[in-house]
């Protein structure tokens, strides 16, 4: 509903902001602003302010930001309207009162949600009784028990084809009833009176941000077509609007710890929805059988800055995966983008919670990549780039997906990672063209050699993304390494804060992490075969690893560094298999005349 000019700013001028947000974030003043930890994300170090004179906050760590209604909404997980109201009886301000055809609208939908609710009821009843034996015999063989049942309030259309319309006329007229697609006018005028609008289905009630029944989902046991069925929209049901299970993540995020778990999950449908949530993940939801819609991505977003899209690993799955990332491209926001577990072929959330428990289903979930190495892959995955015309394809038509977000800070941070990405390809075909009996010119001058120190702390961050588990072991060496590099320094204080949070990570898990958390072209660059000199031949496990990770901190330390001056300098100009071999030949020199101790050698 519209407010009438003045009212909204009337309201925030009696809330006082610090008041309202210091209830549940610690508050420290600090001049002009108040400071604390942002209760929209993770962190160690202050970087949310609220700034009174100026009615704002804002989270410098995430980007969270707004006034004291957008507060409300994202802290309480309310729609503008419950903000307001709530607000508004703390601030003793009357909300303003509907007009004529909003009371109208209003009282419409009230009497709708009643007929929608005895509905439910019915259906639930019916589950019960001896005409719901074939279907609680089917939710029994999919693993559903009576607490989870009764707790989505799942619910039997009989075959009858005046089942619910019998029940229900005596207290709503026949026309509201067709109004909340619960009945049917039969396709021939001569078929008589109005029909059920679902039969021989087991129902799923949908409801709304608050919970209330909106709509139904009913799914056909046996053979009949369609196997799904959603009631027709409504004054109250708007199908691209809702996201089953909404209300029930809402409330299972605000009481999870922001660590505590995968975070919100889109799976494709009601039962796997069910089965997330009676596995322990509160925070499911599902679209109605349809791709995300736009207004769906933003209420997804109110959730949770980069919700996991859990879809099937069969064809179909895949599919609506693409379509949705390719949906989000013009809506991507600082702080809000999606996330991807691929599921392996032929499964669903719910079979590998059946199969595999809720261990299977988690190092899926932990998997789960970021939508810009989504798009990468989609592009890269099986194309050749072995041509000059090959490779500038891909970068076209990655640049044409980029080109299609809106926001240009977004934009331009992907056009930079795409753009890295493809760097090592550029490389890799300048040094192709390179051959000892060429005689071709080649343009521009050849790319600065790297230093050796510089190539030697390459290597150390390589050994710890190979065996993270030597992090603990080294970890007071490497937080007082000398690093030049920024994008190093970011790179170890992420590296030592997962692994303090998290310890145990295998090599998997802290690469996607590091990834995830905008990484990917400094581990890709890392992880490359132009850093890799027979890295896994030196080091095939960790205690080979440790031996390396000594040596090389040895010489970045100095103590070795005029005996392997020369050796060094053999990998100034380019890393090879070949210099790396004279190099290792220098290192068995200086091992025989007891210029480096045995220990040190690979």
């Amino acid at each position: 509903m519209a407010f009438p000019p003045g009212f909204l700013d009337e309201l925030r001028s009696r809330i006082s902001l610090s008041g309202l947000i210091g209830r549940s974030v610690k508050l420290v003043r600090r001049s002009r602003e108040y400071a604390g930890l942002c209760p929209f994300h993770h962190e160690k170090t202050p970087s949310f302010y609220v700034v009174e004179d100026k009615a704002f906050f804002h989270c410098f760590g995430c980007g969270a930001h707004g006034d004291a209604i957008g507060f409300v909404m994202r802290h309480d997980n309310l729609d503008f309207i419950e903000a307001i109201e709530k607000l508004a009886g703390e601030a003793g301000l009357a909300v303003p009162r509907p007009t004529p055809q909003e009371r109208e609208r209003a009282q419409q939908q009230k009497t709708l949600l009643g007929a929608l609710e005895a509905a439910a009821a019915f259906y639930e009843a019916r589950l019960g009784s001896p005409a719901g034996a074939r279907a609680r015999s089917y939710l029994d063989e999919r693993g559903l028990d009576t607490e989870t049942i009764r707790r989505f309030r799942l619910g039997w259309a009989p075959d009858d084809r005046q089942a619910l319309r019998r029940s229900l006329s005596g207290d709503f007229p026949e026309s509201l009833l067709i109004e909340a697609g619960l009945l049917r006018r039969p396709s021939s005028v001569a078929a008589g009176e109005p029909i059920d609008y679902f039969r021989s289905r087991i129902m799923f009630p949908i409801g709304d941000k608050t919970g209330r029944v909106i709509a139904f989902g009913g799914r056909m046991i046996g053979d009949g077509q369609p196997k799904y069925l959603n009631s027709p929209e409504s004054a109250v049901f708007e199908k691209g609007h809702v996201l089953y299970g909404w209300a029930a993540a809402r409330a299972g995020l605000s009481r999870e710890a922001p660590s505590a778990g995968p975070g919100l999950i889109v799976a494709e449908g009601y039962m796997d929805v069910i089965a997330l949530h009676r596995a322990g993940y509160r925070t499911a939801v599902a679209p109605l059988g349809t791709a995300l819609t736009d207004f769906q991505l933003h209420d997804l977003w109110r959730l949770g800055p980069e919700p996991i899209l859990c879809f099937d690993g069969d064809e179909p799955g895949q599919q609506a995966a693409a379509r949705v990332l390719r949906r989000a491209l013009p809506l991507l926001r600082p702080g809000c983008s999606l996330r991807f577990a691929t599921l392996p072929s032929g499964e669903d959330p719910d079979s590998i919670i059946r199969t595999s428990g809720r261990a299977g289903l988690d190092q899926i979930l932990a998997a789960a990549r970021p939508l810009a190495d989504m798009l990468w892959e989609s592009e890269v995955r099986g194309t050749p780039r072995d041509t000059p015309e090959r490779l500038a394809g891909i970068q076209n038509r990655l640049l044409e997906h980029v080109r299609a977000i809106s926001d240009p800070m977004v934009r331009s941070e992907f056009t930079i990672l795409f753009r890295q990405r493809c760097d090592p390809w550029q490389a890799r075909r300048k040094s192709l063209r390179k051959s000892p009996s060429s005689t071709a010119v080649h343009d521009g001058p050849p790319p600065p050699p790297r230093q050796p120190q510089h190539l030697q702390r390459e290597i150390l961050f390589r050994i710890l993304l190979h065996f993270p588990g030597l992090i603990v072991e080294v970890a007071e060496e490497f937080a007082s390494l000398d690093l030049p590099e920024a994008d190093f320094v970011q790179l170890r204080h992420e590296i030592l804060a997962l692994q303090a949070l998290r310890p145990g990570l295998d090599a998997g898990t802290l690469q996607q992490h590091l990834v995830q958390s905008g990484f990917a072209a400094t581990v890709d660059a890392l992880l490359s075969p132009s850093v890799d000199t027979g890295f896994v031949v030196r080091c095939p496990d960790p205690a080979s690893a440790r031996k390396e990770w000594t040596h090389v901190i040895r010489m970045l330390g100095g103590r070795e560094r005029s005996v392997m001056a020369e050796a060094g300098n053999v990998l100034e100009s380019e890393v090879s298999a070949e210099k790396w071999e004279r190099f290792q030949a220098a290192r068995e020199q200086a091992l025989k005349q007891g210029l480096i101790a045995s220990e040190d050698h690979i």
